[in-house]
């Protein structure tokens, strides 16, 4: 499906950026990495997969490391067929009980990770794009964009509405150009960051009671739906938003 085809992954050394990865080879891809601070998972990943897969290390919550980013996978890959915009972080603040210091720093990390670098590295990436009449982007966005999150989760939420803004605004300013830009909305993924906030089973619990089909999704739900966007196989699906949340959001 995905044969010849050249993808940029953010955040591709854990959760569902790994099995991204791991998808997007299996289907024939050639992969740029990127991970943030953790070098050795990224590296163990790409030995395992083998020479269609090369590593990027950039920390995406520094000022200009989506372009940065977006320049060495030009550099390494030759060129770029498509670009699955899955890096995210998650800060907590409660709304009526956190610090100035600790609202502030977390709305600044997670805006700087999860959409600034996210736009940095589309409007970096466009040029190419536009140039080669081909190019799709894939958002991995959440279902808290829609629905809206918990008091403590806002910029998160916020975060990830502003990713969907933005991927439908490139859809569409440019779909006469050859470029696609695609939204998947995820909800509970069953990951480690899910895990980490789901640690206490009542927890667990209610946030699966609320997913009619039972379960949480599994990284590979996502990762098969973002190869399918990236395979230039459904090109009127351009500005569309895909949920992928056991019919726990409906819209």
């Amino acid at each position: 499906m995905l044969d010849g085809r050249r993808i940029l992954v953010t955040g591709g050394s854990r959760g569902i950026g790994a099995v991204m990865v791991e998808t997007l080879v299996r289907e024939g891809a050639a992969v740029a990495l990127h991970y943030g601070r953790s070098r050795e998972p990224a590296e163990r990943l790409a030995e395992r997969l083998g020479p269609r897969v090369v590593t990027i290390g950039e920390d995406l919550e520094q000022p200009g490391a989506g372009r940065r980013l977006w320049a060495h996978a030009l550099e390494k890959l030759s060129w770029v067929d498509g670009v699955v915009l899955n890096a995210a972080v998650v800060r907590t603040a409660p709304l009526l009980t956190e610090s100035d210091e600790g609202w502030d720093a977390s709305w600044e990390t997670t805006l700087q990770v999860n959409l600034k670098a996210a736009a940095d590295i589309v409007r970096a990436a466009l040029p190419h794009f536009l140039e080669r009449r081909q190019g799709s982007f894939v958002a991995i966005a959440s279902r808290a964009a829609f629905r809206g999150d918990d008091p403590e989760m806002l910029s998160y939420a916020a975060s990830k509405a502003g990713l969907v803004a933005l991927t439908r605004s490139i859809a569409r300013a440019y779909a006469k150009d050859g470029v696609r830009a695609y939204v998947v909305a995820p909800g509970f993924v069953e990951t480690e960051m899910a895990a980490a906030s789901l640690r206490d089973p009542s927890e667990r619990a209610r946030a699966v009671a609320e997913i009619p089909i039972g379960e949480l999704a599994r990284p590979e739900d996502v990762a098969e739906v973002a190869a399918f966007l990236l395979s230039g196989r459904a090109p009127h699906l351009t500005g569309a938003t895909l949920d992928i949340n056991g019919a726990s959001y409906v819209r």
